[in-house]
């Protein structure tokens, strides 16, 4: 099927007998070819994640070692770097899971190397928004000169700096609060936030009761106040 990933196999005549002294990487690696006539016919399983294109070309994506799985999806990151890397922006492109500290919940984390000036980060994530589905989405985005390489020219995916301690151009762009609605909210948790920072930098306690509260009663709308419930 044209554009859906999987897992590529060779086969043909000229296909190994399996690996030498190895029986259980033979079992696991040549396995039984459904489609072919002769018997006893096997395949090879590469261990690389592929997809055909429209043009009859086949893609390759990745391996599939890397496949990971993020809030109970599972997730091919070849395909999100292959399209990462169809940005005009992006010349080369790694996606990775990641899991900082412990006890946190793994996520997606894309590293890119910019061809020529970086574009903004917000562009380049509505790029991905409109070709993937919003579970493969990348919840972040780092800009690299250079991804890191092992000493076999592979990328060495260890070496990738955690979101956080890469370059300060990963940030996301600002943008603005837009309609009323939000620039409402968005004037009453800056209120909220400046009196908490001030509590706090009078040596007070971080935090204010029922701030939450307070935030949703101040932004809401005229006319729209709850009933009246008695005490």
């Amino acid at each position: 099927m044209i554009g859906v990933p999987g897992d590529l196999f060779l086969g043909g005549v000229g296909l190994a007998r399996g690996y030498l002294n190895q029986a259980g990487a033979t079992a696991e690696r040549f396995v039984p070819d459904p489609f072919g006539a002769a018997p006893g016919g096997r395949l090879y399983r590469t261990g690389d994640v592929a997809r055909y294109r429209s043009d009859g070309r086949i893609e390759y994506l990745g391996r599939s070692d890397f496949q990971v799985k993020i809030r109970g999806f599972r997730i091919e990151p070849g395909e999100v770097e292959a399209v990462l890397r169809q940005h005009p922006a992006v010349r080369q492109a790694v996606v990775v899971a990641r899991c900082d500290a412990p006890g946190d919940s793994p996520y997606l984390a894309a590293y890119a190397v910019p061809q020529g000036e970086p574009a903004p980060i917000g562009a380049v994530h509505d790029h991905l928004k409109s070709k993937l589905a919003d579970y493969m989405l990348p919840s972040a985005l780092v800009w690299l000169n250079a991804l890191p390489l092992t000493p076999n020219g592979k990328i060495d995916r260890h070496a990738l700096p955690a979101p956080d301690q890469a370059s300060p151009r990963q940030e996301e762009d600002f943008r603005p609060p837009c309609g009323p609605i939000e620039q409402i909210v968005a004037a009453v948790w800056m209120d909220i936030l400046a009196a908490i920072a001030g509590a706090v930098g009078a040596g007070g306690t971080p935090g204010r009761p029922c701030a939450a509260t307070i935030g949703m009663s101040e932004g809401r709308p005229a006319g729209n106040s709850p009933p009246d419930r008695g005490r």
